[in-house]
């Protein structure tokens, strides 16, 4: 056989090899929950919210920060029927807002708010590739790579977790939902007060792509929540908590992941 010809033959089955070994270890992550969070089934969000029925007693303040159009919203109107709670939304896109109210309609158990949250109090610009987005960001993220520009923006009031549960006199969150393209850790440093007297109960927050353009890591997470007295968990499209007890490198893989933060037990 010719050199040439032989070198092709073994560079095409190389390549075979490597394609079958890429699909075996995206789906092996997949089930592991890394990348699931674009997709995210109810089965996951299901154990989210079992989680909060078992661990805080009713009536549930609850934190929807990043509402969007209110999908998280309509989720926990189907799964918390007939359940004792309250939703704090916040949402600081116009259009999206708009989107937001009509979704919402006229329900009392809902508050919603034109606001960003963020490390603290003042004003920004929400950058966006297209009215309503749900890719909105407070940094301007660079996704030629999807064909994708983020040519528009506004300007946007940010205030922080603390202080918004000091004006409204808020003791307690017992789910906090954070989908926030990026900024998830900025909110949670914006509520530290909150965190560091143990006054809220579940997080559940978003690590992705995002994470690359706002160069934040998982082990800004990781270490934030050791400090606060939180154990961390990954969450699998299947609804288990995989828990993350020690950070290793390998965790930090920028695609759609949901996590899981709870006060960790007391002893003794």
């Amino acid at each position: 056989m010719h050199p040439l010809k032989s070198l092709l033959i073994r560079s095409a089955a190389n390549a075979r090899a490597q394609a079958a070994l890429q699909w075996l270890v995206d789906r092996a992550q997949f089930l592991m929950g890394i990348g699931a969070g674009a997709g995210m089934d109810t089965s996951a969000e299901h154990a989210v919210l079992r989680h909060l029925r078992e661990r805080a007693p009713q009536p549930w303040c609850i934190f929807d920060v990043g509402a969007n159009r209110g999908q998280f919203l309509q989720l926990l109107r189907q799964q918390l029927d007939g359940c004792d709670y309250v939703v704090h939304g916040f949402e600081p896109g116009r259009s999206t807002f708009a989107l937001l109210q009509q979704a919402a309609g006229a329900d009392s158990r809902v508050h919603l708010n034109r606001l960003a949250i963020g490390r603290q109090p003042g004003c920004a610009q929400l950058h966006y590739d297209a009215a309503g987005s749900g890719l909105a960001s407070l940094t301007r993220r660079r996704l030629d790579h999807f064909d994708l520009a983020f040519t528009q923006s506004e300007p946007v009031e940010i205030t922080t977790l603390d202080a918004y549960c000091a004006q409204r006199g808020i003791g307690r969150i017992d789910l906090l939902k954070l989908d926030i393209e990026g900024h998830e850790l900025d909110a949670l440093q914006g509520g530290r007060q909150m965190l560091e007297q143990g006054r809220v109960g579940l997080i559940v927050f978003e690590f992705g792509g995002c994470n690359i353009d706002t160069r934040t890591f998982l082990q800004d997470f990781w270490y934030l929540f050791q400090e606060l007295g939180y154990t961390l968990h990954r969450l699998t499209p299947g609804g288990y908590l995989h828990p993350l007890p020690a950070y290793r490198e390998s965790l930090e893989q920028f695609r759609t992941t949901h996590f899981v933060a709870m006060p960790r037990p007391l002893t003794g």
